[in-house]
Formats: C-alpha cells, sequence, structure tokens
C-alpha cells in the first residue's frame, strides 16, 4: 500500500482573513457557526500502488461543526472527468483515508460522505489568483493577500495540515451549491500552497 502526490491546492471558507480551522489543524473554532470549506487539489505527479494519477483534479466538499475537531463532517468529493475507473477509485481511496497518509488522520471526523462523482472541472493558478469551477455547482476564485504598504503575499508558516506554509488569500469569487452544500462568501478566507504527500 504505497501512493506519493505533489501538486497545488487552494481552499475557500466563510471564515475571516485567517481560517483558525486549517491554522491549527482543526483544534480552534471556526468564525462562523457552520464550517463549510471547499479543498481543491491540483495533482501535477502522483501515483498510487503504481497507477500514475498525474493530471488528475480532486475537489473535497465539507460541511463541519463549528469545532471541526467534533467530528461528524459531511462530505462530498469530485474527481475531474478525464479520470478513469482505476483512477477515480484510487485517488477516492487515498481522499478517504483508506490508504493511510495525511487523509487518514481526517476520516474519523466524517460522518456522512454524500458521494464521490466524476465532474468537468477547470482548475487554474495564475501567478497571485487561483480560481476552480466544477461543472454548475462550483464557482470560486481568490487572490493571495499582500498588506497594504506590503510588496510580497502574506504567508502562514509552520502548518501541520496540507502543507508547511500556506499562502494568506481572500476570495473574489464563491458560488458552491453541491452535495447540499451551499456557500457564498465573497471576501471571505482562502489560503493556497504546493502539497507533497506520500504513504
Amino acid at each position: 500500500m504505497s501512493w506519493d502526490l505533489t501538486g497545488t491546492y487552494f481552499e475557500h471558507c466563510p471564515c475571516d482573513l485567517v481560517c483558525p480551522c486549517t491554522t491549527s489543524s482543526t483544534s480552534k473554532p471556526a468564525d462562523v457557526e457552520r464550517c463549510t470549506v471547499v479543498l481543491a487539489f491540483n495533482v501535477q505527479t502522483g501515483q498510487v500502488e503504481g497507477l500514475d494519477v498525474a493530471g488528475r483534479t480532486v475537489v473535497v466538499v465539507v460541511d463541519a461543526p463549528r469545532l471541526m475537531s467534533d467530528g461528524g463532517w459531511k462530505v462530498g468529493m469530485y474527481v475531474d472527468d478525464g479520470a478513469t475507473d482505476d483512477q477515480f477509485a484510487s485517488l477516492g481511496a487515498v481522499f478517504t483515508g483508506q490508504r493511510g497518509g495525511i487523509w487518514a488522520a481526517m476520516s474519523p471526523l466524517i460522518g456522512t460522505v454524500l458521494g464521490a462523482e466524476r465532474a468537468a472541472i477547470t482548475y487554474a493558478d495564475d501567478g497571485r489568483t487561483h480560481r476552480l469551477t466544477v461543472g454548475d455547482t462550483i464557482d470560486m476564485e481568490i487572490e493571495d493577500w499582500i498588506p497594504p504598504g506590503g510588496e510580497e503575499v502574506a504567508t502562514l508558516t509552520g502548518m501541520t495540515l496540507f502543507s508547511p506554509i500556506l499562502t494568506m488569500a481572500t476570495s473574489t469569487r464563491s458560488r458552491v451549491d453541491a452535495f447540499g452544500i451551499r456557500m457564498e462568501s465573497p471576501g471571505q478566507n482562502g489560503h493556497a500552497a504546493p502539497f507533497s504527500w506520500a504513504a
């Protein structure tokens, strides 16, 4: 049972500029009553048990209690419609924690799996801007944040969830209606980073 994935990711939720859930590895409560988050992963290189999964995109949609570590998450997942049956199944196993690694640590928090589907997905990193569309269910964009008077994107270091360094970002477009989970939170939190995982 071995796999490795590298690529880029970004997320968006209705918290303020810095999401307490992500930055505390789910140990601090969200700024809002329910934690609704979309996590988009663009796999640039990777394999699962020898199966090449490079070029695939996985999107995880979550609705969770304000304190995410309480568990009971409702989760849905999309994989881009270019995925073969084997790629779809293999990535599903990784992102639900069945194959160990980072996602296995989170799988006990999941209370309800809302579904897993293929969909037409567009994922783009364009400098400071990160965009995602998933069919007609998700249309979101975040922009990495440069503080007033600054010249560089603000980052958070020492993170332990998806990547050790995350950009701070805000949403410029936010429309989600996926698996019964809804969010419209323009101007709210986003983070982006490269990722590299293995198990």
